[in-house]
Parts: C-alpha cells; sequence; structure tokens
C-alpha cells in the first residue's frame, strides 16, 4: 500500500495481521507476567469500554437496518473508539491521573486483537458496518492478484479517487 494506492493485497493485509498479533502476544505476556499486580476489574473496563462505546451501538444499527445503510455516527463512534490516538490519549489520561498500572495493557490488548485476530481495523463509510465483500473491491482485486492492472482513464482517475457511497446515503 501506498499514498496512490490505498489497499492491501491478500499477503500485505496477512504481514499487517501479523505485526499486530506480535503486538497482541507480547501485551497479553506482560499481563500474564504481572498477573497479580493487575487490577482486574480496571482491566475489563479499560477493554470493554471501546466495544461498548465504539462497536456495540453500530452493530445493533446494522442488524435495526436489515442490510440497509447505517448512519455515519456509528462508524465515527466506531473509528475513534478503534483509534490508537484516542486508546494513547485514554492510556496517558489514566496514566495522569491515576498512575501507570498493568491494567492500561488491556487497551492495546483489545486493538491488537481486533486488528491481528479478527482482520478488523478501522471502518470506511463505504462499505457496510459489519464485514461484507464489495463488488467493486472483489473485481478490483482480482484484477490484481491475477497480475493485470485496473484500467483506469486519465479522465476518470480523479473520480475514481472519490469515495463510495453505501446506497442510500448522501456524500
Amino acid at each position: 500500500m501506498d499514498a496512490a494506492n490505498r489497499f492491501e493485497s491478500r499477503t500485505t493485509y496477512r504481514l499487517l495481521r501479523g505485526e499486530y498479533l506480535a503486538g497482541l502476544l507480547i501485551s497479553a505476556w506482560l499481563l500474564i507476567a504481572h498477573w497479580d499486580e493487575v487490577r482486574w476489574p480496571v482491566a475489563v473496563g479499560l477493554f470493554l469500554y471501546i466495544d461498548v462505546i465504539g462497536y456495540i451501538p453500530g452493530a445493533l444499527a446494522h442488524r435495526r437496518a436489515k442490510g440497509g445503510p447505517v448512519q455515519r455516527v456509528y462508524y465515527v463512534l466506531y473509528n475513534t473508539m478503534h483509534s490508537w490516538l484516542t486508546a494513547g490519549a485514554v492510556v496517558g489520561l489514566w496514566a495522569w491521573l491515576f498512575g501507570w498500572e498493568w491494567a492500561l495493557l488491556a487497551v492495546p490488548l483489545h486493538l491488537c486483537g481486533d486488528r491481528g485476530l479478527l482482520g478488523n481495523f478501522l471502518k470506511p463509510f463505504s462499505v457496510p458496518f459489519e464485514p461484507a465483500p464489495h463488488p467493486a473491491f472483489t473485481a478490483f482485486e482480482a484484477s490484481v492478484n491475477s497480475g493485470g492492472q485496473a484500467p483506469v482513464s486519465p479522465a476518470g482517475a480523479a473520480r475514481d479517487q472519490q469515495p463510495l457511497q453505501p446506497a442510500g446515503s448522501r456524500g
């Protein structure tokens, strides 16, 4: 992936997930190594707040929509709560207010688990809230994986750089 080609091949996606699996293993190892020093109610709370705020509302909205579009606010909540910037701010604020503690490892454990184990990264507005193949990306990926180039005319290049919109939503 680069600035002009914002996608991952299957191989680069697996390598990226592998890096997050390493982060997951390190976080888990440190939690286990300091088991007796971890305040477990704090660790559980720090692990869960990310999905309680950022995933569960969108998942419920997705189920209520029965395949239809989900409001962008749910994507924003998900992406905000699953961002390393937000996670760093939460961990930093917690450490500043209450001091460093091993329970804070629940935050990278969660984010690395989502990315490494589940393959979930930040959500673009142009795909369903719950993972489902986008037909245009499926065709593009097949073209790239077969060694072909996805044809883009110079006139269409600017248009093609615009994000896709889910059915029923406005840009």
